[in-house]
């Protein structure tokens, strides 16, 4: 009987030393790049502010306030305007892919306006086959947003506004075998508001102070078929400021500087769940020493970070404190943006701007400059891009183009 009981304990041993343990390999990643659903809304559609590098939460009112902050048409000196703009997108691989763009705005008196736009991104023409001999279906996918917003002066210097969007993303391929994809759409919101000082004098300029704020597309999560993932909306924070140097009645410069960032969680550092053979017995997983199941048991554990299967409301929230980088990867979600704006006589307008995001979040980063003019009632802008990024931007080296009809110009005099 001891004999045996001697066996036991050796048989035990050897399991305890030479066991089955498990360990957590991380997945390769080089970046951590948060990603939402219809991402073709964080694309700056009109010249103006692509030539500033993308911004215009806190610029001078004009015709495509509308994608930026609405609340900036409360300022606005003419009583109406309609706007359209054209934006060839990866101009060097295709020509069939590009946004339009269409707002509208109506001063109803001194305090409020109202506003409408509708954005439209064709993707061009697939041809989609199942078999050598197919002669393929062609198909179109497209995305569009269409919102209106109503703004309000609360103070002389300050307005709000309010937007209620409807989006649609139509980029379903139903052709394929047992696929249930639809076109996905949802609804969002915008909060935004913007300050304007009086001109005020200083030693050899005049000059007017400009901020702005936006919370822009805030809504539900929405997925394209029955069985696939939920995707955000690209939540976006906006803050900017910027000063306007007055010389003289003729020519004016204004800077501006915008930080932005999305208000969707980030992405978990994940990980595939192995058994392994730990063959030294030190309980800790040793690639050269012990060995590792062919397959895991568990995929995508989080290692670090937290779950972003959240409701919209929580991933605002969890999206200031959930980088497994703690504060540091926190500030690199933020991107910025500088930007300038030499205006003479009202009639023509020079701009330049920069664009910055981290590379391990998307890296994108660009130069722009662009022009304005202006002939009797119509602003004509345009603008180019420059990459300043070893990730090649799809506008890279496009030309943008800008139409703006203001109607009523000057009957309202905010200075």
């Amino acid at each position: 009987m001891k004999k045996y009981a001697i066996t036991l304990i050796a048989f035990a041993t050897i399991g305890l030393t030479f066991g089955q343990e498990t360990v957590v390999i991380p997945k390769a990643t080089d970046s951590r790049v948060i990603t939402t659903g219809v991402p073709f809304m964080l694309i700056a559609p009109d010249a103006r502010s692509a030539a500033m590098g993308d911004m215009g939460v806190a610029t001078s009112v004009d015709g495509f306030s509308q994608q930026w902050n609405p609340a900036k048409y409360a300022f606005s000196e003419a009583k109406s305007g309609a706007s359209l703009s054209y934006t060839p997108y990866l101009s060097k691989l295709v020509n069939d892919i590009s946004i339009g763009y269409v707002t509208y705005f109506n001063r109803l008196n001194e305090y409020s306006a109202v506003s409408a736009s509708f954005k439209y991104f064709s993707l061009g023409e697939i041809t989609l086959t199942q078999s050598e001999d197919d002669p393929g279906t062609n198909v179109k996918p497209n995305e569009f947003t269409a919102d209106v917003a109503y703004s309000l002066r609360l103070a002389d210097q300050f307005s709000m506004a309010i937007a209620m969007r409807y989006m649609r993303s139509d980029l379903r391929i139903q052709q394929l075998p047992n696929s249930n994809a639809q076109a996905a759409s949802t609804f969002g919101a915008d909060i935004t508001g913007y300050y304007q000082s009086e001109e005020e004098a200083y030693n050899d300029f005049n000059g007017r102070w400009r901020a702005g704020f936006a919370i822009q597309n805030l809504g539900p999560k929405f997925k394209y078929d029955d069985g696939g993932r939920e995707n955000f909306q690209p939540t976006t924070l906006r803050l900017g400021a910027g000063f306007d140097f007055i010389f003289d009645e003729y020519s004016k410069l204004g800077v501006t500087a915008e930080v932005a960032k999305l208000l969707v969680p980030t992405p978990p550092i994940l990980g595939d769940e192995y058994e392994y053979t730990d063959n030294n017995g030190n309980g800790v997983y040793d690639e050269d020493e012990d060995d590792l199941a062919s397959d895991p048991i568990n995929r995508d554990v989080i290692i670090d970070g937290q779950d972003p299967d959240v409701s919209f409301i929580s991933g605002v929230f969890q999206s200031f404190g959930d980088a497994p980088g703690g504060f540091r990867e926190e500030l690199k979600e933020f991107t910025w943006a500088l930007g300038a704006e030499y205006t003479y006589q009202e009639n023509f307008a020079f701009r330049a701007g920069y664009f910055n995001e981290a590379e391990e979040k998307g890296a994108r980063k660009f130069f722009a400059l662009g022009a304005g003019f202006k002939y009797t009632t119509i602003n004509i802008d345009l603008s180019y891009l420059f990459s300043a990024s070893k990730v090649q931007s799809p506008l890279e080296n496009t030309l943008r183009f800008s139409l703006t009809f203001n109607f009523g110009d000057g009957e309202y005099d905010e200075y």
